[in-house]
């Protein structure tokens, strides 16, 4: 069991951290939510009515469609985009793909190697591309949802002003959707240029996300 902890401690934290920071969200949000109810002479709602509404919905979407973008983008720009000294790029000398020798696919794998990477054909092009994929997928999947509930919180407040609802194809050209999308997405693009830049001239001792404290500036592609 201690062997299983440390091995998988990043996964563990980080999606203990996930679960205690969305039940906290919840309870925040439907104190938020009362609030308005009160204010418009409505009852309260229950805990399990809220976290299953259209309003709290869109907030969780809204936040995870923005992170796998970030991801997504992410992943599939730096294979040809470098930053010279930043650990978060490649090595300046390894634009692109990267010959099959260097990725150790097909006849250059070796006994270790996943299959799909030893097997050539669809299986290894859908492998060689299957976390960008799956990252998109999320996105695509978190971004429809955000429009869905989004189109829902949107009409229940449109109908209680007695305003016209809108479609979902109205919705997604709105105003209010795009506002809640950019807001997440520029925060996200920010975060990224910023960690990869910071990262030239800044350490972290012991962190797979800094290059070494002695590593010179210029170096590239080099982790902790």
């Amino acid at each position: 069991m201690r062997r299983f902890l440390r091995n998988n401690a990043i996964g563990l934290v980080f999606g203990g951290l996930f679960l205690v920071v969305l039940v906290g969200q919840a309870f925040a949000g439907l104190a938020v939510f009362n609030e308005a109810q009160r204010a418009s002479g409505l009852p309260d709602v229950s805990f399990w009515r809220y976290v299953t509404s259209a309003s709290f919905g869109v907030d969780v979407a809204e936040n995870w469609q923005s992170e796998y973008l970030q991801f997504f983008l992410f992943i599939l720009l730096t294979v040809w985009l470098l930053q010279k000294g930043s650990p978060e790029s490649k090595s300046l000398d390894k634009p692109g793909r990267e010959t099959d020798e260097e990725q150790k696919i097909g006849r250059f794998s070796d006994e270790r190697s996943p299959k799909w990477a030893r097997t050539g054909g669809w299986r290894t092009r859908i492998f060689s591309n299957s976390l960008g994929l799956v990252m998109g997928l999320i996105f695509l999947g978190s971004w429809l949802a955000q429009s869905v509930a989004g189109v829902a919180a949107f009409n229940e407040e449109q109908l209680s002003e007695r305003q016209d609802p809108l479609s979902w194809g109205q919705y997604v050209l709105a105003p209010d959707f795009w506002n809640r999308t950019l807001q997440n997405w520029q925060s996200e693009l920010l975060a990224v240029a910023s960690m990869a830049i910071l990262a030239i001239y800044l350490r972290q001792r012991g962190s797979s996300q800094s290059k070494p404290v002695g590593s010179p500036h210029e170096a590239t592609g080099v982790e902790g």
